[in-house]
Order: C-alpha cells, then sequence, then structure tokens
C-alpha cells in the first residue's frame, strides 16, 4: 500500500509503497478513502508538536473509508461499514488500524471527504463551547479565526446552540465563508478594531464566549473585549505566539480563561465523546451543520496541503483523497 512518510523532522515528505497493517485485538483496518489534513499535522512533521513520533512515520490524525478487517474482541461493528476515525498519527495511507473505540459510524448521506474532517474540528468545538464555556441560547459567541478548520465549526456549532455569532478572520473573501454558515456579524481584523467592534456591536457589553485558536495579541485583545462574569476559551496557538494571561483583567470582570484540548478527553471522558459525536451527526442529518471542504487533493500533495495551511490558504478543511 502506499503511506506518505516523514524520515526525518523538517525534511520533507515523501509516497511509498509500506506493508499493509494488520489489526490486533480491539481494533479494526480501515480502507481510507479521505484524510483530512490539520494544523497539528505541519508541526509534527517539523519536530514542533509534544508529540514525536519515532521515524519514519505518516502524519494525519482523522480518516474516513470502509471497515476493511477487524480484530479480535470488537463488537458493534462490521467489515464493510462506512466510518471516520480519529488517532494520533498514521492516517496519510491507503489502509490504517485504528483502535475500535475511537471508530464511528458514518451517515449514508455523509461523503468519505467530509466525515475525513469532521471529528477533530466538530468535536473540538463542540466540547469546548458545551463542555467548558456552557455556552447558553441568546448569549454572544465571538469566533477568531472564522474561516478555519475549527472556527467555522464553532460558528455553526454555536448558531446550533443559539447564540448570536460574531466571526473575525483576516479578508473579506473568508468573512463571507463564515457569514454563508451562520455568522451574524463579521469582523475584518486587518482594516477593524475588533476590541471596538465587539463592544459596539453589543452595546458595550462584550462577547460572553471568546472561542480563540489563534493566541498572541488576538487573546490579548480579546480579555479586553470580554463581558462581565464571560468565558475565553483556549483553542490554540495559529498566531505563533503563546500569549501571558494579565489575572487582574480575570479577577476585575469575573472572567474564566480556560484551557481546553479535545484530544485528552478520548483519553479521560471517552464517552463523552462518544455522546458528542451522536449530536453532531443528527444535527448534520437534520441540516444544522454544513462542513465547508476547501482543498482535496490526492495522497501524493500531501506536502502542498501542509502548506495550504501553515500559510493559512484554505478555509474550512483540506483534504487528502486515496480513492
Amino acid at each position: 500500500m502506499r503511506a506518505v512518510l516523514c524520515k526525518s523532522f523538517g525534511g520533507g515528505l515523501s509516497v511509498e509503497e509500506v506493508p499493509q497493517p494488520e489489526p490486533g485485538p480491539g481494533s479494526v483496518l480501515i480502507e481510507v478513502h479521505a484524510a483530512a489534513v490539520n494544523f497539528f499535522d505541519t508541526l509534527i512533521v517539523e519536530g514542533k508538536y509534544q508529540e514525536k513520533p519515532a521515524l519514519p512515520f505518516s502524519p494525519g490524525a482523522e480518516v474516513a473509508g470502509r471497515i476493511a478487517e477487524i480484530g479480535d474482541c470488537v463488537d458493534g461493528l462490521a467489515v464493510g461499514d462506512r466510518v471516520m476515525a480519529t488517532f494520533s498519527w498514521g492516517g496519510f495511507a491507503d489502509f490504517v488500524v485504528a483502535p475500535a473505540e475511537s471508530v464511528v459510524r458514518i451517515p449514508d448521506s455523509m461523503e468519505f471527504a467530509v466525515a475525513a474532517g469532521f471529528p477533530i474540528a466538530y468535536g473540538t468545538s463542540h466540547g469546548a463551547l458545551e463542555w467548558r464555556a456552557r455556552l447558553q441560547p441568546g448569549e454572544t459567541l465571538l469566533v477568531h479565526g472564522a474561516a478555519g478548520g475549527v472556527g467555522l465549526t464553532a460558528v455553526e456549532i454555536g448558531k446550533a446552540m443559539g447564540a448570536t455569532v460574531i466571526a473575525t478572520a483576516s479578508s473579506a473573501e473568508k468573512l463571507a465563508v463564515a457569514r454563508a454558515h451562520g455568522a451574524d456579524h463579521l469582523i475584518d481584523y486587518t482594516t477593524e478594531n475588533f476590541r471596538d467592534r465587539v463592544k459596539e456591536i453589543t452595546g458595550g457589553r462584550g462577547a460572553d464566549v471568546i472561542y480563540d485558536p489563534v493566541g498572541g495579541e488576538v487573546f490579548e485583545q480579546s480579555l479586553r473585549c470580554v463581558a462581565w462574569g464571560g468565558r475565553l476559551l483556549v483553542i490554540g496557538f495559529a498566531g505563533g505566539k503563546i500569549p501571558q494571561i494579565p489575572a487582574n483583567i480575570l479577577l476585575v470582570k469575573n472572567a474564566d480563561a480556560i484551557g481546553y484540548y479535545w484530544g485528552s478527553y478520548r483519553k479521560h471522558r471517552p464517552e463523552l465523546v462518544r455522546e458528542s459525536f451522536q449530536k453532531l451527526l443528527g444535527w448534520f442529518e437534520a441540516g444544522k451543520l454544513r462542513p465547508h471542504v476547501s482543498h482535496r487533493l490526492p495522497l501524493e500533495e500531501a506536502s502542498r496541503a501542509l502548506e495550504l495551511l501553515s500559510t493559512r490558504r484554505a478555509t474550512g478543511k483540506v483534504v487528502l483523497t486515496t480513492r
């Protein structure tokens, strides 16, 4: 089978023939039809991620396809099932072995390219907004990077949960994508001061919940426009700088700065993750979620796919297709 290999950190990627893996107890072999590309894939191949796999390895943490083989001690799944799955790496390949508990059946109406990019982005935003931020109907949600892989899902889920959504992005084109997916208000942070605009939109109150996958200066300015009693979600640091939090602002505003890493829930609360997927897939079938895939590339163009993310030229998800 083919697999995209990283043989040295920062040394580029190649597509090579490798032996097809076999599922062990508690796992399944998936014939991959599509594999999603995530921002952390750009870090892991550079050796800059918090986990460093043994070389050589294939990047890719989420795929969609059909179950080709089932290992021992697996219940509830069958050969031929259409599924999506998540794991740490290994997804940029024709076949991949995944733990059965990380495999979820997908509706017949969900195409593989959409399903491949569904679990991490939508799982991240749903958990952040429901479990951690406790977003309520009628509240105001500010989403940074609102046309990106996770930001766009936060816009859709925020609307599904009954919030008024303010979206920020770096261009009119990206903001148009956010509007098409439900954003109520748009802010181009390259030409507008989003702190002032949020205050204007909310009548001086500020945003009840702020979803920040960017970090750096964006986070620092977000503290200035979070509402009294508001919640600021720390999702990631796509801007490259990890901010320092001035605790006095949290004190004065009775605000919460909330750290959130979806991946740890798979380990500590897997039942919560599965319940989340069932709700999200129900929203998808009801038409409340409309996943956006901006680029579909063949496996051989994995390097280009990573570049699209690192240079922020993609909106929604970038997906590699194998079949």
